[in-house]
């Protein structure tokens, strides 16, 4: 397989575009020296290695996941990375609220918790502790983050992982009365006991994908509008009520209603007509969580 800096060779023109787009949005946290040219180019380089670590991409395919990425929050990932302090600041200023926030919804409101889970993240993405084999160098969450979402959704989700994981080892001994948590659980293990390099893994994609797309399909329109101002625009749910006439509390419910309803669609897409256990059902949506946005900014514009 090509390196991806052999992959990214005939893409000259294309990533100097889409550097100068990054470079718009870093001056809100100190401009050009903050996000230099090397800087970005390895943050891309990471980024198409690890998708197209299994794969012989054409040269189009890679065109396609550039244009796909979203090139501001991976500049923002990789300044942080470095630790510019300008970026630290801005990052903190701008998401620090929304992980509180988030953290408070996962830890169902108890703000001791919820605090302190979102302020062991900022530990992590800071990459306080030790580099690979004892080196002292710092290692950093954001080498995880590949632009392939937005920072938003893929913060959350990490969240999410570490609050499952704090509960897993809170309670290896004993039951879980929450059976949504007890699913979680089972998931995350699922994923990390698969091996690597999977050979089912693009075939769980598509497959997912395809029942995915069809169960937007079959939304009223009003429902895929509300799931992409909340997945797609990353609004909250005062700005969504104020866009659509509903209380906040309403518009929770509906998107709760909605998810519940896209789940079992796909899962009966998945189960009934295409014979996947439920083990394997589970797999299909750890590797999409790992593929975020899975085509699903794609899906919803081409419907709303």
């Amino acid at each position: 397989m090509l390196g991806a800096v052999q992959l990214l060779e005939p893409h000259a023109s294309r990533i100097e575009t889409l550097f100068q787009r990054a470079q718009a949005s870093a001056s809100a946290y100190g401009g050009p020296e903050t996000s230099g040219r090397a800087q970005f180019a390895r943050a891309l380089e990471r980024s198409v290695e690890h998708r197209f670590r299994d794969a012989i991409p054409t040269r189009e395919e890679v065109a396609a996941y550039l244009d796909s990425l979203h090139v501001e929050d991976l500049a923002l990932a990789a300044a942080c990375q470095d630790a510019s302090e300008p970026a630290w600041e801005y990052f903190v200023t701008r998401f620090r609220p929304e992980l509180y926030s988030a953290a408070r919804a996962i830890c169902r409101h108890d703000e001791a918790s919820a605090r302190e889970l979102a302020d062991s993240l900022f530990g992590e993405l800071f990459g306080v502790g030790r580099g690979q084999q004892g080196s002292g160098e710092r290692r950093s969450l954001f080498d995880y983050f590949h632009g392939r979402s937005k920072l938003s959704t893929w913060l959350r989700a990490i969240l999410s992982q570490r609050y499952v994981d704090s509960i897993r080892s809170a309670r290896r001994t004993e039951s879980l009365d929450d059976e949504q948590t007890a699913q979680e659980i089972t998931a995350v293990e699922a994923r990390r006991a698969a091996p690597e390099n999977d050979p089912n893994r693009a075939r769980y994609l598509s497959l997912l994908q395809v029942a995915l797309t069809a169960a937007l399909g079959a939304l009223a329109p009003r429902e895929r509008l509300r799931l992409a101002y909340y997945y797609v625009q990353d609004l909250t749910l005062a700005q969504i009520g104020r866009l659509l006439g509903e209380h906040e509390a309403t518009v929770s419910r509906h998107l709760d209603r909605t998810r519940r309803e896209l789940r079992k669609r796909v899962e009966r897409a998945l189960g009934a007509e295409k014979r996947l256990s439920d083990a394997e059902i589970r797999q299909c949506y750890e590797y999409a969580l790992e593929e975020w946005p899975f085509d699903l900014t794609r899906a919803m514009s081409e419907r709303d």
